[in-house]
C-alpha cells in the first residue's frame, strides 16, 4: 500500500471515530491538527502526499501525522516493492475488522454516551482483540465483573443496588398486598359463611 492510501484510509478511520459518517476531509484536517496538536500542515502538502506527487514526508510531517492519526511512524511510509497485504497476519485483519464493527456500533448507540464511548475507546485501543478477550475472562470469573465496577466505577454499583432494592421493595409491597387482598377475600367468605348459617 503507498502512503497515499494509508493517509486516505486513515482520514476515513478518523472520520468515523469522530462521528462524521464520511472520511474527514483534508481541510477539516489541517483545522483539527492546528487546534488539537498546536502544530500546522498545510492542506496542499497532504494533497500532495495522498495523490503521490510528493512520495515522501520529512521527519517531523510523519511524525505529526502518526500523533494525530495514533499510528506508528513507521506505518506512514509506502510498503516496499512485492510487500502483498494477503501475507500479513489474520490477527491484523481481525484488528482492522473488530475496529470498524466497534465504530459501527458506537454509532448505533449514539443515544446511550457512556456505551458509545467505550466502543469508542475499544476501537482505538492499540490491540482491540486483546481488549474483547479480557473482557470475556473478565465475564467468565464468576463475581469478577462486580468487583471491578465497585471498585473503578462505584455510581454504577450504587445505582445498581438502589435499582435492585426499589425491586425487591416492589416485589414485597405486591406480595403483601396480594395477601391482604387475600385475607380480606377469606374475612369476606368467612362473614359471608356465618350469615348463611
Amino acid at each position: 500500500m503507498k502512503l497515499g492510501e494509508k493517509i486516505r484510509y486513515l482520514r476515513e478511520v478518523e472520520g468515523s471515530l469522530r462521528g462524521l459518517d464520511r472520511p474527514i476531509t483534508q481541510q477539516e484536517m489541517v483545522k483539527a491538527i492546528r487546534q488539537e496538536l498546536r502544530k500546522s500542515l498545510s492542506q496542499s502538502y497532504l494533497s500532495q502526499i495522498e495523490n503521490g506527487v510528493r512520495p515522501h514526508m520529512t521527519q517531523a510531517s510523519r511524525a505529526l501525522l502518526a500523533k494525530f492519526f495514533k499510528v506508528h511512524p513507521g506505518f506512514l511510509v509506502d510498503d516496499p516493492e512485492g510487500y502483498h497485504t494477503e501475507l500479513t497476519s489474520d490477527l491484523r485483519t481481525t484488528e482492522g475488522q473488530l475496529d470498524v464493527w466497534l465504530l459501527q456500533g458506537s454509532e448505533r448507540f449514539i443515544g446511550d454516551r457512556e456505551v458509545s464511548e467505550v466502543l469508542i475507546k475499544a476501537a482505538r485501543d492499540k490491540d482491540t482483540r486483546r481488549a474483547l478477550l479480557l473482557l470475556g475472562a473478565i465475564l467468565d470469573t464468576p463475581g469478577l465483573a462486580e468487583r471491578l465496577l465497585e471498585a473503578l466505577r462505584p455510581e454504577l454499583k450504587s445505582g445498581e443496588n438502589h435499582l435492585r432494592e426499589s425491586r425487591l421493595r416492589e416485589n414485597h409491597l405486591r406480595e403483601n398486598h396480594g395477601r391482604s387482598h387475600g385475607r380480606d377475600r377469606n374475612r369476606a367468605a368467612n362473614a359471608d359463611g356465618r350469615r348463611g348459617r
